[in-house]
């Protein structure tokens, strides 16, 4: 019996670990690279959309230096990390270009996506980089991070660019076969979990924590990244990287790896995320028009609706929409901040770059990211 989570997945983030992309710990493997750029070119031919999360700059850093060892002082790693992301990116662009590919390099922080502003701004870039057939290949930004500030491991990026784009299907390979219900390096009898929900607790009891010499992570910030891609309706495949034409036959719907499968699906997960989790910044006052529009079409909030802006919110923030007889109709994460809200309330969206010298986005509220006030 076929997955359909991953047959049907049209967008992927797939996270290929230093172990899979590294010649044993001797710089980058050229052969390797060039098979996995062959799969994820031909998952872009069958119509998908594919992020990569690539680790190796520290490993292809070490060699190039000739450190034998993963260094642990800070300042060394984010050394090795800006020599070995010279011949990471090299590399992916020499073997997309084969295939006609372009690709781009994303190099993000986690104060890139714990501030909305610069939040939203990744996740534009990201989706305009995709709607124009690129493959952007997103690494951390080993070379300006602090201990305080990174990720810690490449699968939670993955989980956060999962996350960012809304990803169908987040794959993250690895040099194990999956999730197995005991470690198999300690009970020769333990079986793979061929499928089970992200959010189950036993997975992180059986996961383990230990990683490579090269990597950061272990099986348990698999896991653990599963259940944070969960959170926006992207199911995930922990899969071993070792398995001849390992994405397609997961493109295929093939039991590969372990399937952690979200519990609902994007809206659903982001009309909860909004509806519980964030608090309202600011309101607008629509006319009866727009009420109608949001009630009944379904439809997104336009400038031209809003009568009124209050408060002092900013871009991407929480914000109330209020009938003309002040009940509440809606919330949602607004396009623009107050002050660009109020120049353009009660304007056509045609008219909002000549108001405000540039345009974002058409509606002020995208429908996706509005909820309805029963």
């Amino acid at each position: 019996m076929g997955r359909e989570p991953t047959a049907a997945a049209r967008r992927w983030v797939v996270k290929i670990g230093s172990a899979l992309l590294t010649d044993e710990g001797k710089g980058l493997s050229r052969h390797s690279m060039a098979d996995w750029v062959l799969q994820l070119a031909r998952l872009r031919q069958e119509g998908r959309e594919v992020v990569v999360v690539s680790s190796g700059a520290v490993a292809e850093g070490m060699v190039r230096l000739g450190w034998e060892s993963r260094p642990h002082a800070l300042h060394e790693l984010q050394a090795a990390a800006a020599v070995g992301q010279m011949g990471l990116v090299q590399m992916y662009e020499s073997c997309f270009k084969r295939h006609g590919l372009h690709t781009a390099q994303v190099l993000l922080t986690h104060d890139d996506l714990a501030d909305r502003q610069r939040y939203l701004n990744a996740r534009s870039t990201l989706r305009t980089l995709l709607g124009l057939g690129v493959i952007p290949v997103v690494n951390e930004n080993d070379t300006v991070v602090t201990d305080e500030i990174q990720f810690g491991d490449n699968d939670t990026l993955a989980a956060l660019v999962a996350n960012l784009v809304e990803a169908d299907l987040l794959v993250i390979l690895t040099d194990q076969e999956g999730v197995f219900d005991a470690d198999p390096r300690l009970h020769p009898d333990a079986r793979l979990i061929a499928e089970a929900e992200a959010g189950d607790p036993r997975l992180l009891e059986v996961a383990g924590s230990s990683g490579g010499n090269l990597g950061r992570g272990g099986m348990f910030t698999k896991v653990r990244a599963a259940r944070l891609a969960a959170r926006s309706g992207t199911s995930t495949v922990i899969a071993s990287g070792r398995q001849k034409e390992g994405l397609l036959r997961i493109g295929r719907g093939e039991a590969v790896g372990t399937l952690l499968r979200a519990s609902e699906g994007h809206m659903a997960a982001r009309k909860r995320w909004l509806a519980g989790q964030l608090k309202v910044r600011g309101e607008l006052a629509l006319d009866e028009g727009a009420v109608r529009v949001l009630r009944e079409g379904g439809k997104s909030l336009l400038p031209v609706g809003v009568t009124r802006v209050d408060g002092d919110f900013r871009r991407g923030e929480l914000v109330s929409c209020r009938a003309p007889d002040g009940s509440e109709v809606a919330r949602g994460l607004v396009n623009y901040g107050a002050d660009e809200a109020r120049r353009i309330r009660g304007l056509p969206s045609d008219r909002i770059e000549a108001v405000l010298g540039y345009v974002d986005e058409p509606e002020l509220i995208h429908r996706d990211n509005l909820i309805l006030i029963d």
